[in-house]
């Protein structure tokens, strides 16, 4: 299997829709009665309103993998473009798919599924900055960004951060691209805020929508039997990071940068539950990009194919398991 997406070849989208549907075959035999799907925070309620059991359990887990797909070719084009990988290839779709079936929070509809289209459109922006003399515009862009993913899932605020430390990364210092970002963001929030007053809803708005206004919670309940899963792609993350660190150093130079962003994208995504006093593991799916990204390229490197692919079979046959058992 992954010397097949190792190529591109137009017949592993195909390939691609038949694994995402594979891989997901466990939860399909056990779906439950019922399930809530809440696409948006309550604050954008006015924007978008639907019912929290608009969605049947059987159509969350569809359009998710669908949604998925589209993601999935999103960020493989995007590595492609801008020759992240030795060479073009399928694998960065493949690792999304993959990880997107990991647990059963990832695989229905979720708010942060949705969102991931904008941390994808995110890395598309940051990606394009090195090449550009003037990006002051692209930076509002990506505040207007992030302030829109906000509307949609709230801890991807910590993105903010992020605007400051691609300019750091990839820039000299202009005061001009500092402040774009911030006055993109808060283009978003004067329009949410613009709206809500004139649908009378500010009361739901300032309830719900200041930012790290909780604890950090410290009771997460967590089954470890039900996250073994995680064990095979702890390895593959492990061995992706130490084979990125051998050969990054022989890269060019925005390579190396967009990997070193990449990374810190990566640990905000992971620490940024904390801001919603709601703990879901689905908050997790806004790591998925990254880490597609850093497994595609230890398969991309690796030699011996009796390994690699019994890595990846590996890690399908627990993911499969898990969600039947």
């Amino acid at each position: 299997m992954i010397n097949q997406f190792r190529t591109i070849n137009p017949i592993n989208i195909l390939l691609l829709l038949i694994v995402a549907v594979l891989i997901r075959v466990g939860v399909l035999f056990n779906l439950p009665e019922s399930l809530n799907v809440l696409l948006v925070e309550p604050y954008t309620g006015v924007l978008l309103q639907l019912p929290a059991d608009f969605f049947s359990p059987f159509s969350s887990v569809f359009y998710a993998v669908i949604i998925s797909v589209i993601q999935a070719l999103i960020l493989n084009r995007m590595v492609n473009n801008y020759n992240l990988l030795p060479k073009p290839t399928f694998l960065p779709a493949l690792m999304y798919v993959t990880l997107t079936a990991l647990i059963t929070p990832f695989v229905v509809l979720s708010p942060v599924l949705i969102a991931n289209f904008f941390l994808l459109w995110l890395i598309e922006k940051f990606l394009s900055i090195y090449r550009k003399d003037h990006v002051i515009a692209v930076v509002f862009d990506m505040g207007m960004i992030v302030g829109a993913g906000t509307l949609v899932y709230f801890p991807f605020i910590a993105m903010l951060l992020l605007l400051w430390i691609v300019l750091l990364i990839f820039r000299p210092f202009n005061w001009r691209e500092w402040v774009s970002g911030i006055t993109g963001f808060l283009t978003v929030c004067l329009f949410l805020a613009v709206l809500n007053y004139l649908n009378d809803s500010w009361g739901v708005l300032s309830a719900t929508a200041f930012p790290f206004a909780t604890t950090f919670p410290n009771d997460f309940a967590v089954n470890l039997y039900d996250y073994t899963v995680l064990v095979p792609v702890i390895a593959l993350s492990f061995l992706s990071f130490l084979t990125i660190s051998q050969k990054l150093n022989r890269s060019n130079v925005h390579v190396r940068k967009s990997y070193l962003t990449l990374l810190i994208m990566f640990l905000f995504a992971a620490l940024s539950f904390y801001i919603k006093s709601e703990y879901n593991i689905y908050h997790f799916i806004l790591t998925l990009p990254p880490l597609a990204i850093f497994l595609a390229h230890y398969f991309i490197s690796a030699q011996k194919r009796w390994f690699y692919e019994s890595l990846y079979l590996i890690l399908v046959g627990c993911i499969i398991y898990f969600q039947i058992f």
